[in-house]
C-alpha cells in the first residue's frame, strides 16, 4: 500500500466510527477520525442520541473480531427477556429466547465511547480529531472538508467513510451534488427519556435482568438498566394527536403518566423536570443509493442505513458493516473501487430487511405483545424449534442470536414461518391443541419453497 492509499479519513468518531478504526488500524492502515464533539465523557451521551443501547449476538461477534469484547464486558447488564407491566400493574416476563445465552444488554452509549476510544488511541495509536466537523465534500478530489477553530481544511485521504450518523454531512453533501440520492422517512412518533433512580437502599427499582414495557397500544413506555442501578426509560408517544407530544406537555406529564403508568409514578423523582429536561427525539428510516461515490467515499452505519430503534439493531448493524468492510480489506487490501462496491452489494439488502423489520417489531412491542394470538404463536414458534432445532428458528431469534443469518435471510425465512404458523395454529387456542405431527411436512415444504425462491 502507498502512504497515501492507506490513509483512511472516517468522518464521525461515534461507535461505529471507533470500531472501524480500530480494525483498520489492525489492518496496518492509518485512520484519521474527525469528531466534532469535544473529547469524550462518560457523564454524558452525544448530544440529540440515546443513553441507552442492546447489545446483541451480531454486535457481540464483532467486537469479538476486533478482540474488544473482554474490553467492555464490565459495561454490559443481561437483560433475558421482556417485562411487561399492564395498566393494572400485572407483571409478565416473556423471554427473549430458550437458552441460556439467548440475550441482550444494555450498555450506556456514553461508557461505550469512552472505551472504544481510550482502546483505539492509546493501544492502536488512532489519531482523533475532535472539535472537527465535516462542513463539506470535495467532489473532484473525494476528500472531506473539515473546520475548527483553526479554520477549513482538505482533509487528504486514500477514501474516505462516513459514519456520521443519520444526520450525515457527508450524505447531505453528495445529495446536493446530484451524485446519489437519499431519502429520510419520519416516524410519526418521537420519544422522550426519563430517569428511574436507584432505591433508597441503592438498589435497582425493578428487575434488572429484564428489558421493561409498558405496551399501550398507540404508545408504550419501556427502561433499560444501568451500571449505577438507574433505569432510563423512554416514552415513545405520536408526535401529533389526541394522546401525543404536542398535546402532553410538562404540567400534564405526572398526571399522563399516573393514568398509564402508574406503578412508575413511585419510582420518579419528578415526571415534570424530566420533561422539561431532555428534548423530544426525533425517529426515522434513511434510504440511501448509491452508498459510495466512485472509489473515493463511502457511507457506513446510520450514515448510509438509519432504522427506528425498535429491533435494537442499529449499533449491531452498524456494528456488521465494520466487520464486512474489514473482510473486504482483508481481502483486497487499498483496491477501493473493488471494496467499496463489494460493501455495498453486500451490505444493501441487508439493511433494507432490518429496517423493514424494526418498523415491524415496533406495532409488536407497543401493540400486539398483549394479544392472545400473539402468545400462543410465540410459544408454538418456541416448541417448533424444541422439536425441530435444526430446522425452525423463529425470525426475532434469527435477528437477536444469530449472526450467521443474515438479515435478508431472517426477513425472507421470517415471512415463510409466518405462514407455516398460521396453518399450523388454525382455530387452535392452546398449545395442546396444536398437532405438531403436521409440522415436519410443512417444514419440508417451506424449505422447498425457499430453495425454489
Amino acid at each position: 500500500m502507498s502512504a497515501a492509499s492507506d490513509r483512511v479519513a472516517i468522518i464521525g468518531g461515534g461507535l461505529a466510527g471507533s470500531v472501524l478504526a480500530i480494525l483498520l488500524a489492525r489492518r496496518g492502515m492509518t485512520p484519521v477520525v474527525v469528531e466534532r464533539s469535544a473529547a469524550y465523557s462518560s457523564s454524558a451521551p452525544p448530544r440529540g442520541r440515546s443513553i441507552n443501547l442492546a447489545l446483541a449476538a451480531r454486535g457481540i461477534s464483532a467486537l469479538q473480531r476486533a478482540e474488544l469484547l473482554d474490553d467492555i464486558e464490565n459495561l454490559l447488564i443481561p437483560m433475558r427477556g421482556r417485562m411487561l407491566h399492564e395498566t393494572e400493574g400485572e407483571l409478565r416476563f416473556v423471554p427473549y429466547g430458550q437458552r441460556r445465552d439467548e440475550e441482550i444488554h444494555s450498555v450506556s452509549r456514553a461508557e461505550l465511547n469512552v472505551t472504544l476510544h481510550a482502546i483505539a488511541s492509546g493501544r492502536y495509536g488512532v489519531e482523533y480529531r475532535f472539535d472537527h466537523e465535516c462542513v463539506d465534500v470535495d467532489t473532484v478530489s473525494g476528500n472531506a472538508v473539515i473546520a475548527s477553530a483553526r479554520g477549513r481544511e482538505e482533509l487528504a485521504a486514500g477514501v474516505t467513510i462516513a459514519a456520521d450518523g443519520a444526520g450525515s454531512i457527508v450524505r447531505r453533501t453528495l445529495c446536493e451534488a446530484g451524485v446519489l440520492n437519499a431519502s429520510e422517512a419520519p416516524l410519526d412518533h418521537g420519544y422522550k427519556e426519563f430517569t428511574l433512580p436507584a432505591t433508597r437502599d441503592g438498589d435497582f427499582a425493578l428487575d434488572p435482568n429484564a428489558l421493561h414495557i409498558w405496551p399501550r397500544g398507540d404508545f408504550m413506555l419501556i427502561a433499560l438498566p444501568n451500571r449505577d442501578r438507574s433505569f432510563t426509560a423512554t416514552l415513545f408517544l405520536p408526535l401529533e394527536g389526541a394522546v401525543s407530544f404536542a398535546n402532553v406537555g410538562a404540567s400534564a406529564a405526572a398526571d399522563f403518566f399516573a393514568a398509564n403508568f402508574p406503578d412508575t409514578v413511585p419510582l420518579m423523582e419528578d415526571v415534570e423536570a424530566d420533561w422539561l429536561l431532555h428534548p423530544t427525539g426525533q425517529l426515522g428510516t434513511v434510504h440511501c443509493k448509491p452508498w459510495r461515490f466512485r472509489d473515493r467515499i463511502v457511507l457506513l452505519g446510520d450514515a448510509a442505513h438509519a432504522i427506528v430503534p425498535f429491533h435494537g439493531q442499529g449499533m449491531n448493524a452498524a456494528f456488521e458493516d465494520c466487520i464486512e468492510f474489514d473482510n473486504l480489506v482483508a481481502a483486497h487490501g487499498a483496491d477501493w473501487n473493488r471494496v467499496l462496491r463489494d460493501f455495498e452489494a453486500r451490505r444493501s439488502d441487508n439493511a433494507r430487511a432490518i429496517a423493514e423489520m424494526a418498523l415491524e417489531n415496533y406495532r409488536e412491542m407497543r401493540d400486539r405483545v398483549r394479544d392472545d394470538d400473539f402468545r400462543l404463536r410465540t410459544e408454538v414458534a418456541f416448541e417448533l424449534e424444541r422439536r425441530f432445532p435444526e430446522r425452525f428458528v423463529p425470525r426475532y431469534s434469527m435477528v437477536m442470536f444469530h449472526p450467521e443469518i443474515s438479515y435478508s435471510e431472517a426477513q425472507q425465512r421470517g415471512a415463510a414461518q409466518a405462514g407455516l404458523l398460521g396453518e399450523l395454529i388454525g382455530d387452535a387456542r392452546r398449545l395442546e391443541d396444536i398437532d405438531f405431527d403436521r409440522a415436519p411436512e410443512m417444514l419440508d415444504r417451506v424449505a422447498r419453497s425457499s430453495t425454489d425462491g
